[in-house]
């Protein structure tokens, strides 16, 4: 998923989803939450997410301080964030 900062806001909200990231770790079903900036695109973050199943993910919302951080970060977003993909994983690399 593609989040857009707003202006000299990116490095705030990279680390605010970084927090985040630290706390969905300990989620049922979380297997991946990496936090990204993107090179070509300055004030561009993206997170990629990989979850057991739609219901893991979305319970992660009821993890303690996730909502906090939610708050944290909506103000600093330019827009909405781009909705993410859904797939189905197959297997690979460190997929276990």
């Amino acid at each position: 998923m593609r989040l857009k900062a707003t202006a000299g806001n990116s490095d705030k909200l990279a680390s605010i989803l970084l927090k985040a990231s630290a706390l969905v770790a300990t989620a049922k079903g979380c297997r991946l939450y990496i936090v990204s900036k993107d090179n070509s695109e300055e004030n561009a973050v993206w997170v990629t997410e990989v979850w057991d199943s739609k219901d893991d993910h979305n319970n992660s919302l009821n993890v303690e301080g996730v909502r906090e951080l939610i708050s944290q970060a909506m103000p600093l977003l330019d827009g909405r964030p781009e909705k993410g993909q859904e797939l189905e994983v197959l297997g690979g690399a460190g997929i276990s």
